[in-house]
């Protein structure tokens, strides 16, 4: 009987790990060889070993600076304002019953909108003749000449983190929401009696309730602002001279547009490594608190 239980078991289990091992564990492994060779796909056939060449590249490599610099300034914006407007709209539809499913419905769309409409939509109102400069120089009349949004390098870097807030702070009420409904009642009554003000109750009840739930959501975006591409390379490509620059579209770059693929492989888990020590970092200090 146990015998069949276990085939049962192994036959239930073989074809998800075999599609987890052909199309994960099998590139990741393949990835990490192609790491230590110059591997370009102009020569295929021409693989020289370099050893950690590619991985002493990376730190000498100034756009891969640039990124990392973007990607914290990308982080430092979009992160806290998806968190603080997230949980703001949560705790509103919280308390106010009243059109709370349209609400919802409202601040989620963004989520289920795929990225690159989203990415065009932002474009299409940022860039030189877009809507945002027809209604300040047609309309208001507040500027003479069209601003250049995405050609420099302090909006063009506004313009993405303000996408990226855009598009999750849906997903952060969500999460937020569900989190409130588990915070007991009997706490805020308690309050109440005790002469506890809205925004005390949120410091030294609220808050505290849901910190787990608020290290799980600062930690998925921190992961996500890391790995944002599509909004970098459909609106900016990376310009000006780099200064939007991810660490992805420069990956995505030098893999596919100037076809290094073992410098790309190198970059891959140089960028993974990072993301890794953050996320402990992130896990430590939320432990420690």
């Amino acid at each position: 009987m146990r015998t069949k239980h276990g085939i049962a078991g192994y036959v239930f289990f073989l074809p998800g790990f075999l599609f987890f091992s052909f199309f994960l564990l099998y590139p990741l492994a393949r990835n990490l060889v192609y790491s230590f060779y110059d591997f370009k796909l102009t020569r295929l056939n021409d693989l020289t070993f370099v050893g950690f060449g590619n991985y002493a590249r990376v730190f000498q490599d100034e756009v891969f600076w640039i990124s990392i610099r973007n990607i914290l300034i990308y982080g430092v914006i979009s992160v806290p304002g998806q968190m603080i407007i997230g949980f703001l709209v949560a705790y509103a539809l919280h308390r106010n019953k009243a059109g709370v499913t349209t609400f919802r419905v409202f601040f989620f769309l963004p989520v289920i909108t795929s990225w690159v409409v989203a990415s065009l939509i932002f474009k299409f109102v940022f860039t030189d003749q877009g809507f945002l400069n027809y209604v300040l120089t047609d309309m208001l009349h507040l500027t003479k000449e069209p601003i250049s949004w995405l050609s420099q390098t302090g909006t063009a870097l506004l313009v993405l983190s303000l996408l990226g807030i855009w598009k999750g702070v849906g997903w952060v009420m969500v999460i937020y929401l569900a989190a409130l409904q588990g915070v007991p009642k009997e706490l805020y009554e308690a309050a109440s009696l005790d002469g506890s003000n809205s925004w005390q109750k949120i410091r030294h009840i609220t808050l505290p309730s849901i910190r787990s739930t608020t290290m799980f959501i600062q930690i998925m975006l921190i992961i996500g602002a890391f790995n944002v591409f599509t909004s970098i390379f459909l609106i900016t490509k990376g310009g000006p001279l780099h200064q939007t620059e991810g660490m992805l579209s420069w990956m995505y770059q030098k893999a596919f547009t100037e076809y290094d693929l073992g410098y790309a492989s190198a970059l891959s888990y140089v960028f993974a490594i990072i993301i890794a020590l953050l996320t402990v970092i992130q896990f430590r200090m939320n432990k420690q608190e």
